[in-house]
C-alpha cells in the first residue's frame, strides 16, 4: 500500500530544480538575516535610544557590556548577510537572466545600480561625519537624493527596464546598501569607540559627537526602512508601484 502512497505523492509534488531550490534557500535566509536586521534596527530606535536617556550613568557600562555590545554584533552582521544574498540573487537570478533572455549587459546594470547608491551613502556620509546637520535637513536630503537614485536606475537601467523584479529590488535594495554603510560605516564604529571607551574606563572626549553621528544614521536607516519594505514585498505583489517616473 505504502508503494501507491509514495507514487501518488510524487505524481502530485512538483518537480524544483537545483536552481529553483537554490534560489528558494538564498530567499530564505534573507528574509530569516532581514527580519534580524530590521527588527534590532526598531529596537535601537523606539526603545533603546529613549531607554538610555534615562538610565543612570553608574548602569550605563554593564547595558553596554551585556546588552548594546552583543545586540550591535548581532545587528551588523544580520545587515550584511541581508544585504549580501539579496545582492547575490538579484544579479544572478533576475539581472542575469534578464539579460540573456533579451540581451544587454548585466554588468552594466549591476555597475548603474552600485554607482548610485553607494553615491547617495557617500554623500550622506560627509554631511553626517562633517556637517552634522539636524534631522529635518537630513530628512530632507535623504529624500531627494533617494527619489533621484531610483529614477535614474528605473530610466536608465541598460537590462530589466521591464521586469518588476530588476526594477523594484534595484529601488528597495538599493536603500538597503545605503543602510548597509551606515551600519558599517558610521553607526558601528561610533558605538564601537564608546563603548570599548566607556568599558576600558577612558571614554572618548568626542562620545557626544560620535553618539550624535550615530544616531543620525540609525534614524536615517530607520526612516529608509519603509519605503525599503514597501519595494521588496512589490517586486512580486504589487508590480504596478514600482515603475515610477517612467
Amino acid at each position: 500500500m505504502h508503494h501507491f502512497v509514495a507514487i501518488a505523492i510524487a505524481l502530485v509534488t512538483p518537480t524544483i530544480s537545483g536552481k529553483e531550490a537554490l534560489l528558494l534557500i538564498l530567499r530564505w535566509f534573507h528574509f530569516l538575516a532581514g527580519i534580524i536586521w530590521i527588527g534590532l534596527l526598531y529596537f535601537f530606535n523606539l526603545i533603546n535610544v529613549p531607554f538610555m536617556k534615562q538610565v543612570d550613568a553608574t548602569m550605563k557600562p554593564k547595558l553596554f557590556q551585556y546588552l548594546n555590545l552583543p545586540t550591535l554584533n548581532w545587528f551588523r552582521w544580520s545587515a550584511l548577510v541581508t544585504v549580501f544574498i539579496g545582492f547575490w540573487y538579484w544579479a544572478q537570478f533576475f539581472v542575469g537572466e534578464d539579460a540573456h533572455r533579451n540581451g544587454g549587459s548585466a554588468g552594466a546594470t549591476i555597475g548603474l545600480f552600485l554607482l548610485l547608491w553607494i553615491g547617495v551613502w557617500f554623500i550622506l556620509f560627509m554631511m553626517i561625519k562633517k556637517m552634522a546637520p539636524s534631522g529635518y535637513v537630513l530628512g530632507v536630503i535623504t529624500a531627494i537624493l533617494v527619489y533621484a537614485a531610483g529614477w535614474l536606475f528605473v530610466n536608465y537601467t541598460p537590462v530589466g527596464g521591464d521586469d518588476q523584479h530588476v526594477i523594484a529590488i534595484g529601488v528597495g535594495g538599493g536603500m538597503g546598501v545605503v543602510m548597509l554603510f551606515n551600519v558599517w560605516g558610521i553607526i558601528w564604529p561610533n558605538n564601537k569607540k564608546i563603548i570599548r571607551g566607556t568599558l576600558a574606563g577612558t571614554p572618548p572626549e568626542n562620545a557626544p559627537i560620535l553618539a550624535r553621528q550615530a544616531f543620525l544614521a540609525s534614524r536615517t536607516n530607520f526612516f529608509l526602512s519603509v519605503p525599503l519594505l514597501f519595494y521588496m514585498a512589490a517586486s512580486s505583489h504589487f508590480s504596478s508601484t514600482v515603475i515610477f517616473g517612467k
